[in-house]
């Protein structure tokens, strides 16, 4: 393993044991109202970004070093030229139309925040102009900034479509 895959390992260990020692015995832990409304915001933003295919819209998101990890890919893009070289390739591949249905906000920290989603909607294959259904799994890492802003951290997903045949 490399050592930004090892460093990845690390930190997302970490915070998961974070997340273990600070959701308390109901399973569950709580937001404040402006926390998630934040983070609301933040989800609504990328699922734009998506639907408009922006690139620009879709870095800014996230933190400098964040981490996007596709099924489809060998490598996670890491840090925001990386993350730029992947939103143009999928851009450049497909149209996307989604809709993000979040199940869950949990605020591990006052600083660290995961959501759990489900998306849906449909893919246009740019090259051929086919279309496809579109259903994942996504779970957000977010993190409060300095600044007081939240962005996504980690983001990966998994497909709910059935595997090709």
């Amino acid at each position: 393993m490399n050592s930004i895959g090892s460093r990845f390992t690390l930190t997302m260990m970490a915070l998961l044991a974070s997340l273990v020692c600070t959701i308390p015995a109901s399973g569950r832990a709580t937001t404040s109202p402006d926390d998630e409304a934040a983070i609301k915001s933040v989800m609504s933003k990328y699922q734009d970004a998506l639907n408009s295919s922006s690139t620009d819209q879709a870095v800014p998101l996230y933190v400098d070093d964040g981490v996007f990890m596709r099924p489809d890919s060998q490598s996670a893009a890491v840090g925001k030229p990386q993350l730029r070289q992947a939103y143009d390739a999928i851009f450049k591949a497909i149209t996307l139309h989604v809709k993000f249905d979040i199940h869950e906000i949990v605020l591990m920290s006052p600083d660290w925040a995961f959501v759990r989603a489900d998306s849906a909607g449909t893919n246009k294959f740019n090259a051929t102009g086919a279309m496809s259904a579109e259903g994942r799994k996504d779970l957000f890492i977010l993190h409060k900034n300095d600044d007081g802003a939240w962005r996504i951290a980690r983001y990966s997903f998994s497909s709910t479509d059935p595997p090709p045949r």
